[in-house]
């Protein structure tokens, strides 16, 4: 605090507030800057929120490692933008993630579907029947046993008059009309719970026996009968209201009304998630899902102690942060989609760990989050947005990483494998075939990779990237030659590729959804070998959700894998399978008997 001003004054090593951003260049060219850009270095105490702000803290980390020209060139090349450019990053209380961390939901993403929660109608219903008509049961039946509703005689007896208009002191026609008085303005009040409207319902005999009663009306013997077994049924389900066993569980039932709605548990979470970077995951959720404190039941009202419900806490947990053997050893990437979704990230953190130095894996990884998104308008071309290697700061200490193209080949069959590994019965989606084809680029690979669709809709043709995936079975310039190959194989000559899903089906045989491009090109193989995704693969074609759709992937995708295998490891598959197969049930069994059977040959044939 400034005495004379009374003005806050930065922290040690921080900026000005105002400071343009020339100012800031500059600032952070100094010796009390460049000690602060290495306290971020070494903390990982700040924020990337785009590629040009990782600038300065390389030149901080060139100058640390007494590569002086280098940082001095660097700093010449970026200093004619410094007056439009943020070149600096932003301090942070937290560590940016470490360099091997993925997510699959941004803090932004799940405070948005936290945000949009609305009331569940069958738990709000649920919360009516507790909390309204419950207790309002118990009074009509206490009403009736207190007018002697188990003698009642008007059933069978000739109508005697004294005993059914003979309710007692304590139920009189008063009471009961005050009761059906307060039912009405319940049932207008309260509309979410509808079982007290089925006529069958033992509520609604008692309540028109109230009704008949109050009207001054014998009951007829048939509703008398009716009264009788409602009320002798109630008393035997939950015992008279009063009595130990009914006041158990109306006490239980009031503790479960008491539980507060979920839509106030997620507000409660959405209020925890504020203070966080949306553009991030979480590398902690716990605090974020853990019960309401005393001191937010102070606040919000909410009792402490009140436990997070699994469907929030499943909200929350879909944005952690660590790696990706983590992430799908808890199954937060539960299909090959949504691995394909975090594509982009597994190349970024695949490429930093590169890099020699700890501090520099995370800074360029942290760069290479902050790209998705976003155009440069200054120096750098669409191919250097969708190469930023080719950034003057990361090109700068790239002396430090490892072979650029080597390091591509390696990511490309890191991210193939990790696929072909978790997700085995599934081909590749198109996020991941293009993250591949990208990857495939830089790697200096001429790969092909076929995407979906892989015919041209109108034409009905291949589209030329299958083509070159299946050189060896179709002239790679004759579309129309691998058209009809895939027709004559599904058995419908002359039938258009693109239209025909028969025909389609061999398509995606002849090009293996891109496994065998991988394999040959690549050099994928999977952690263990190809026998674990084969068993992976055939227990996705037979599981209780596999669509057909779904089994005929999984089962071409077992073929593939099986092929890979040697002589014995074949062997133990099908010896595997068998032991699967002979306790599947028996629609399922039914189902893959003639493929197994096709297969069984298959691996027989030498």
């Amino acid at each position: 605090m400034d005495e004379n001003t009374g003005k806050q004054l930065p922290a040690p090593g921080l900026p000005s507030p105002g400071l343009s951003t020339a100012g800031l260049f500059d600032h952070y060219l100094t010796d009390e800057g460049l000690a602060r850009l290495w306290s971020m270095l070494d903390s990982g105490r700040y924020e990337v929120l785009a590629p040009e702000e990782a600038a300065l803290l390389c030149v901080a980390w060139l100058v640390r490692a007494e590569e002086t020209g280098s940082a001095a060139a660097l700093v010449e090349e970026l200093r004619p933008f410094a007056g439009e450019v943020r070149f600096a990053p932003h301090p942070a209380e937290r560590p940016v993630p470490a360099a091997d961390a993925v997510h699959v939901r941004t803090v932004g993403e799940v405070a948005g579907a936290l945000a949009r929660r609305t009331p569940r109608p069958d738990i709000e219903a649920q919360h009516e029947a507790l909390t309204v008509w419950r207790p309002f049961e118990d009074e009509l039946l206490d009403h009736w046993l207190r007018a002697g509703a188990d003698a009642e005689k008007d059933a069978g007896r000739g109508g005697g008059q004294g005993s059914g208009q003979d309710v007692g002191d304590d139920a009189g026609p008063g009471e009961g009309a005050a009761l059906l008085a307060r039912y009405r303005r319940l049932a207008a009040a309260h509309t979410r719970c509808t079982r007290h409207l089925d006529p069958k319902s033992n509520p609604a005999v008692l309540r028109r026996a109230l009704e008949e009663r109050v009207a001054g009306r014998e009951l007829s013997p048939r509703l008398a009968g009716l009264l009788r077994h409602a009320v002798a049924s109630m008393v035997a389900k939950r015992g008279r209201p009063g009595c130990a066993e009914h006041a158990r569980l109306r006490r239980a039932q009031a503790r479960q009304a008491d539980r507060p709605a979920h839509q106030a548990l997620a507000a409660l979470v959405l209020r925890r998630l504020a203070p966080l970077d949306v553009s991030r995951g979480l590398e902690d959720v716990g605090p974020l899902i853990g019960p309401v404190t005393a001191e937010e039941a102070e606040e919000c009202g909410l009792p402490a102690g009140t436990v997070v419900p699994a469907s929030v806490r499943a909200t929350v947990t879909a944005a952690r942060s660590a790696s990706l053997d983590t992430l799908l050893e808890h199954g937060l990437i539960p299909s090959a989609e949504v691995l394909g979704e975090v594509a982009e990230q597994l190349i970024a953190t695949h490429t930093a760990r590169g890099y020699a130095d700890a501090s520099l894996r995370t800074l360029i990884a942290a760069t290479y989050r902050a790209r998705r998104g976003r155009r440069y308008p200054l120096w750098w071309s669409p191919e250097h947005h969708a190469r930023i290697t080719e950034l003057p700061w990361v090109r700068a200490v790239a002396p430090w990483a490892a072979d650029p193209v080597e390091e591509a080949r390696s990511t490309l069959r890191m991210l193939a494998e990790a696929c072909v590994r978790a997700f085995p019965g599934t081909g590749l989606p198109n996020l991941h075939v293009r993250a591949l084809s990208g990857l495939a680029r830089l790697a200096e690979l001429p790969v092909p990779f076929a995407a979906e669709p892989l015919a041209d809709a109108r034409s009905g043709m291949a589209d030329p990237a299958v083509l070159a995936a299946v050189q060896e079975l179709a002239d790679a310039e004759d579309r129309y030659g691998f058209a009809q190959l895939c027709a004559e194989r599904a058995g419908r000559p002359g039938q258009p590729l693109a239209s025909d899903p028969a025909v389609m089906e061999q398509a995606r045989i002849l090009t293996t959804s891109n496994l065998a491009t991988l394999v040959v090109h690549a050099g994928i193989a999977p952690r263990g070998g190809w026998e674990g995704p084969a068993r992976g693969a055939f227990a996705a074609a037979t599981g209780k959700a596999a669509t057909a759709k779904g089994a005929a992937c999984a089962w071409r995708q077992l073929l593939f894998h099986l092929a890979l295998c040697d002589a014995d490891e074949q062997a133990r598959v099908l010896t595997w399978i068998d032991a699967r197969a002979a306790r599947l049930p028996a629609r399922t069994a039914a189902r893959i008997s003639p493929p197994l059977a096709d297969l069984r040959l298959a691996v027989a044939v030498p």
